[in-house]
C-alpha cells in the first residue's frame, strides 16, 4: 500500500511580499505556518490591509491542529486577530512560537479582544512537540531582524519539510542567537525531503552585512545630530529600537515612543527583556517634548510611508503634538517594502520641505541592513539541509525564478524544484513532487474605520464586492499650491433614495471643508492625503448611519 503524501499548500507570501500563509497536511492532521498581512499597493487606495483567505482552512476545521509562527513580525502574525474569530467553532487554538512572538501575537489579540480565542504554547528550540496523530514538529533558532526567529521542522512518515522562516546567517547578532547551523546540518544528515526557502533577497548575490554595522551608523548620525533626532522602523523590529535606545542614551539623549504599535513592540521587549533601557531615559513624549532638541530622540511608526502612521502625519503637518522644524534629523531605517516605494518617497520629500535634515539607505546605505539572506547564504542553507526538493517562498515571482536557477547551480535537479503559486497544493512522496488541483484561496480585504485596527473593521472577500456598497470619492488637487481644483465629488453605489442622496451630499460637503483647511497648511504627501479622504468619508457616513460602505478615493494630483 503506498504511504500517505506530504500535502504543502501556500495561501500567501508567494508571487508577492507579505501574507504569509502556508498549510501542511498529512493524512488527518492539517497546520498553518504563520498567518501574515500585507500593506496595499498602490492601486488599492482606501485598504488598510490585506490578508489571507482561509476557505480551505475552514472547509478541513476538524483536522486542523493549530498554527505554527516563525516569528512576531506584522506580515508573519498580523492576520492573527481577523482570522481566530473564523475558527471559534474549535476554539481554543493552540498557537506555537517562541517567547517574543507569541507576546507580540497576544498584544494583538488582547487589543482586538479576542486572545481567549488562543491556547499560546510557547516552544523551547530542540524540542520535539507531537501534534496531531501525524506530526513531530522542531523549531530551530535563526538570525533575523527580531530575536526569536525560527525555522520550522514538520517530520511525517513520509519524510521532513524545513521551512525557513525569514533567516540569515549573522555571525554577530546584537541580540539573540545565530542560525543553528549544527542542527541544520544535522538535519541535513538525517534526511530532508523538501525545503522550503525564503527568497526576498535572492537578487544579492553575496552575504547580507551583520547589524552590528548599523550600531556604527547609528551611532555617527545620532552623535553627529545637532537638534531633535526622529528615527522610524518597523514597529516590531526589535533590535533596531534596542540600538537606537542604547545609542541614543549613550549620546545624552531621552527617548519616547510614538506610535501604538511600536508603543506596544517596545513595551513587550522591556517585558522580556529584550530591551533594557538605560534608567531615566525612556519617558512619556509629553515629558520628553519639553527637553532641548539636543537631548530629544523619538521612535516613531511610518517606515513604509503608511497614511495613518505618525511619521507621515509629522511630514503633512497633520500630528497633534510634534511639528517638524527646521533643524530636525530623522533617520529611516527600513527598507520600502516593494510596492511602497512611491510613498515613502514622498513622505521623504515632505520632511526635506520642512527643513529636516534626512538619513535613509539612498544616500546611507548602512543606516539599514535587510534581516533576509543574501544569494549566498540562500546556497548556504541547501547545503546545509541538502534537501530531496527544493520550493522557493516569500518573494515575488522574480525572487522565486532567482531562487530556482541558484538551486540548479547547487546541485537540485530542476525536476525536484517548483514554483508555488498560491492555493495550489503541492504534494510529496519519497521520490516524486507534483501539483494538484486548485484549493480555494484569496485575499480578503481589511477595511478599518480611521486607526481603529480592531473594532468597526469590515473584511471584504473580492467576490463579494460587486454587491457592496460603494462610495467613489474624486478630488482633483494641486499639492505645490496648497488647491482645491475640482471636487471633491462623490458617487455612491446602493445609495439610491432620497435620503440616501442626501446623506452623499452633507458627506460631500464634511469632506470639502476638510480639504479646504488641510490643504491651506500645506505640506500634504499624496498618500497621506488619500488616506484623510478615505477616513472622513467613512466617519462621517458611519457616525450618521452605522453603514461601513465601501470608500474608493481616486485623488488626482495636478
Amino acid at each position: 500500500m503506498a504511504r500517505p503524501r506530504i500535502r504543502v499548500i501556500p495561501l500567501g507570501g508567494v508571487g508577492e511580499v507579505g501574507k504569509n500563509m502556508m498549510t501542511v497536511e498529512y493524512r488527518t492532521d492539517l497546520v498553518m505556518i504563520d498567518s501574515g498581512t500585507k500593506f496595499p499597493e498602490e492601486e488599492m487606495r482606501g485598504i488598510d490591509l490585506i490578508i489571507p483567505d482561509i476557505t480551505y482552512v475552514i472547509e478541513n476545521i476538524r483536522r486542523f491542529r493549530g498554527i505554527l509562527i516563525t516569528h512576531g513580525h506584522e506580515d508573519h502574525i498580523g492576520s492573527l486577530p481577523y482570522i481566530l474569530p473564523q475558527l471559534k467553532e474549535i476554539a481554543p487554538i493552540p498557537i506555537y512560537g517562541s517567547p517574543l512572538a507569541l507576546a507580540f501575537a497576544r498584544a494583538k489579540l488582547d487589543e482586538a479582544r479576542v486572545s481567549h480565542l488562543a491556547d499560546f504554547m510557547p516552544i523551547q528550540a530542540g524540542v520535539v512537540y507531537h501534534i496531531g496523530s501525524h506530526l513531530d514538529v522542531e523549531f530551530v533558532p535563526v538570525t533575523h531582524s527580531i530575536p526569536g526567529s525560527m525555522a520550522i521542522s514538520v517530520s511525517t512518515a513520509s519524510g521532513r519539510i524545513i521551512h525557513t522562516g525569514d533567516f540569515k546567517f549573522d555571525p554577530t547578532p546584537p541580540l539573540g542567537p545565530r542560525t543553528d547551523e549544527d542542527r541544520l546540518r544535522q538535519m541535513g544528515d538525517e534526511g530532508t525531503l523538501a525545503l522550503f526557502s525564503d527568497t526576498v533577497r535572492i537578487e544579492r548575490e553575496t552575504a547580507t552585512p551583520s547589524e552590528a554595522t548599523v550600531s556604527a551608523t547609528l551611532d555617527r548620525v545620532i552623535g553627529g545630530a545637532k537638534g531633535r533626532v526622529i528615527l522610524t522602523s518597523f514597529a516590531s523590529n526589535i533590535l533596531r529600537l534596542e540600538q537606537a535606545m542604547r545609542i541614543g542614551a549613550q549620546h545624552g539623549r531621552k527617548i519616547a515612543v510614538v506610535g501604538r504599535s511600536m508603543e506596544q513592540s517596545v513595551t513587550v521587549a522591556i517585558d522580556l527583556g529584550y530591551i533594557q533601557p538605560v534608567a531615566g531615559t525612556y519617558l512619556p513624549i509629553d515629558q520628553v517634548a519639553k527637553l532641548p532638541k539636543e537631548q530629544i530622540l523619538i521612535l516613531t511608526t511610518g517606515s513604509q510611508g503608511e497614511a495613518s502612521a505618525a511619521l507621515a502625519r509629522m511630514a503633512s503637518g497633520d500630528h497633534p503634538s510634534i511639528r517638524i522644524t527646521e533643524g530636525d534629523t530623522v533617520i529611516l531605517s527600513a527598507t520600502p517594502v516593494p510596492g511602497n516605494e512611491e510613498t515613502v518617497a514622498q513622505t521623504i520629500d515632505n520632511l526635506f520641505r520642512r527643513g529636516a535634515n534626512v538619513c535613509y539607505s539612498a544616500i546611507e546605505p548602512s543606516i539599514h541592513v535587510s534581516g533576509h539572506a543574501g544569494g549566498a547564504e540562500l546556497r548556504h542553507m541547501i547545503d546545509l539541509v541538502r534537501p530531496t526538493f527544493c520550493v522557493p517562498i516569500h518573494g515575488e515571482y522574480r525572487h522565486l525564478y532567482l531562487y530556482k536557477q541558484m538551486a540548479i547551480k547547487a546541485g537540485i535537479p530542476e525536476a525536484n524544484i517548483v514554483i508555488p503559486e498560491s492555493g495550489i497544493p503541492i504534494s510529496f512522496s519519497r521520490n516524486d513532487i507534483r501539483k494538484e488541483p486548485e484549493v480555494a484561496y484569496g485575499s480578503v480585504l481589511v477595511d478599518a474605520l480611521g486607526n481603529d485596527r480592531y473594532r468597526n473593521v469590515v473584511l471584504r472577500r473580492r467576490d463579494e464586492l460587486a454587491n457592496a456598497q460603494v462610495i467613489i470619492a474624486t478630488v482633483v488637487v494641486d499639492l505645490e499650491r496648497g488647491v482645491l481644483i475640482a471636487g471633491p465629488e462623490l458617487t455612491g453605489k446602493g445609495f439610491d433614495d432620497e435620503d440616501s442622496q442626501k446623506l452623499i451630499y452633507l458627506a460631500e460637503q464634511e469632506l470639502r471643508g476638510y480639504l479646504e483647511r488641510q490643504l491651506r497648511k500645506g505640506g500634504m504627501s499624496y498618500g497621506y492625503l488619500v488616506g484623510r479622504v478615505k477616513d472622513v468619508v467613512a466617519r462621517y457616513i458611519f457616525q450618521k448611519t452605522k453603514l461601513r460602505p465601501m470608500i474608493l478615493p481616486v485623488v488626482t494630483e495636478l
